[in-house]
């Protein structure tokens, strides 16, 4: 159906590194007294030099557990702990760095404590450091070296580093493009739950690149990304359900993909929204209706 818009697949990454929720001790009761009691016991330890008394600090200022929450205490911490070759550390303190928490925002430095946890094996170093070459953050573009890291963090079984490592197959980027190990890559991270690999692997089964044509696949992989909030598979999804592609023509559940993908303003979504509803019955889009007010009472 000409009719209506369809979202092919993008190249945006976005590595998101998050900072280290429990301490290497263990610790997780978030009794307020507890974190109060730590904080006491390992505030002379980690002004001495103890390693993980240093980290263990860190993190309580970061996450603001039995103290107020302070970034610049916790990049002090995190750094002492790092300059000691903490490899968490060091990763956090390439995040913070790269997102300019606690101190003033810069590649080069972020770059630098990536590669020191990256080089001791830590997967979110590394997967991080495959972006920081790939976009030329606070280093030369280097698509190689990109993909050297992605690589590393991608036979750790990171999803990012394996949906990034199946972008790169896909545009050519450092590598000749080769569609099939793109499918591959993007398997492995659509396995794991990656809604953009499972976005982008759909679209490659309703195009027949790099695997057969499917649409039964197609759908099934837009279906788990636009489950989990992913705007452009639900507008495929909906294309699908209205053009029955892979799934029985169903201008209900197209309605209800189109209705919730045009949350964001998405023009492609208000367009196909408002193009099905002019072949939709009244009681179709009631009933469309109640699975978008079902949809809503589960977010």
């Amino acid at each position: 159906m000409k009719n209506l818009f369809r979202i092919f697949s993008n190249r945006t990454l976005l590595i998101l590194i998050l900072l280290a929720n429990q301490s290497s001790t263990g610790f997780s009761n978030d009794s307020p007294s507890l974190y109060q009691q730590i904080y006491k016991t390992i505030l002379p330890k980690a002004e001495q030099g103890d390693v993980s008394s240093q980290y263990n600090l860190g993190l309580m200022y970061q996450n603001g557990q039995g103290i107020p929450q302070n970034d610049q205490k916790a990049a002090k911490w995190f750094k002492l702990a790092a300059e000691q070759g903490h490899v968490q550390a060091q990763t956090n303190l390439g995040w913070i760095y790269q997102n300019g928490r606690g101190t003033p925002q810069d590649d080069q430095e972020s770059a630098r404590w990536f590669r020191l946890a990256a080089e001791q094996g830590h997967v979110e170093a590394q997967a991080s450091l495959g972006w920081i070459y790939r976009n030329g953050r606070g280093v030369t573009q280097d698509h190689r070296a990109a993909l050297n890291w992605y690589r590393l963090a991608a036979n750790q079984q990171n999803a990012d580093a394996q949906h990034s490592l199946g972008e790169m197959y896909q545009n050519g980027q450092g590598i000749p493009q080769d569609y099939q190990k793109a499918a591959k890559w993007y398997q492995l991270a659509a396995k794991k739950g990656h809604p953009q690999a499972q976005f982008n692997l759909a679209s490659l089964y309703d195009y027949g690149r790099g695997v057969d044509q499917n649409h039964q696949k197609a759908f099934k992989w837009y279906q788990l990304a636009a489950l989990q909030g992913h705007t452009n598979a639900q507008i495929n999804l909906g294309v699908m359900y209205s053009n029955g592609q892979g799934v029985a023509k169903d201008y209900v559940r197209a309605y209800k993909w189109f209705y919730i993908s045009a949350f964001d303003g998405v023009k492609e979504a208000i367009h196909n929204r408002d193009f099905i509803e002019k072949k939709m019955t009244p009681a179709q889009i009631e009933q469309a209706k109640l699975l978008i007010t079902e949809w809503k009472s589960l977010k």
